[in-house]
């Protein structure tokens, strides 16, 4: 089990000073009523954050999703991803921030160290699984990439000449074919 005390500290620090204000942090039982609702438990980490840094609002870009509440948020956006059109949604991948254009920033659940995929449905082939990319090897890893400004959503990394390209989600094809 990790110990995400240091960096949870951290990305508080950082939202605190980004935000105007915060939404306020769920509790256990609200987490454990979202996990029950999604039929998955969330990664220790993504619980952390939502338990003590705020309900959504923080993050890159476009901010992390609320997990619960009213409007928009990681578990109202899941139910309809995965539903009829589940060919292109995974099972235990939540959406936590939505970058626009039908693409997502997402956590895979089901993997103990809860990289975080991007979705980018604009990839133009007829395979869903081309559509997945592995952002970051995990959650832990991205959020630290906000943290200290290399993240590739971040001007000069994505205008950089040495960008990385993203790496297609190796497990995509796997993972959607169970769901079939």
């Amino acid at each position: 089990m990790s110990d995400f005390s240091d960096l949870v500290r951290r990305v508080r620090e950082c939202a605190v000073e980004q935000a105007e204000s915060l939404p306020d942090c769920v509790t256990d039982l609200d987490i454990a009523a979202a996990e029950g609702e999604l039929g998955f438990a969330l990664p220790m980490i993504l619980g952390l954050l939502y338990r003590q840094v705020a309900n959504g609002g923080f993050g890159p870009e476009y901010t992390l999703l609320p997990l619960i509440g009213q409007g928009r948020t990681a578990v109202s956006e899941y139910g309809p991803l995965r539903g009829a059109a589940s060919d292109y949604w995974p099972q235990g991948v939540l959406p936590i921030l939505d970058w626009g254009c039908g693409m997502y920033a997402a956590v895979d659940c089901l993997d103990p160290a809860a990289p975080v995929l991007l979705f980018e449905p604009n990839a133009g082939s007829d395979d869903w699984a081309d559509a997945w990319f592995l952002d970051s090897p995990s959650l832990a890893a991205w959020l630290t990439a906000w943290l200290e400004g290399t993240g590739w959503w971040e001007e000069e990394v994505m205008m950089a000449e040495d960008a990385q390209e993203p790496m297609p989600w190796p497990d995509a094809s796997r993972r959607l074919a169970a769901d079939r």
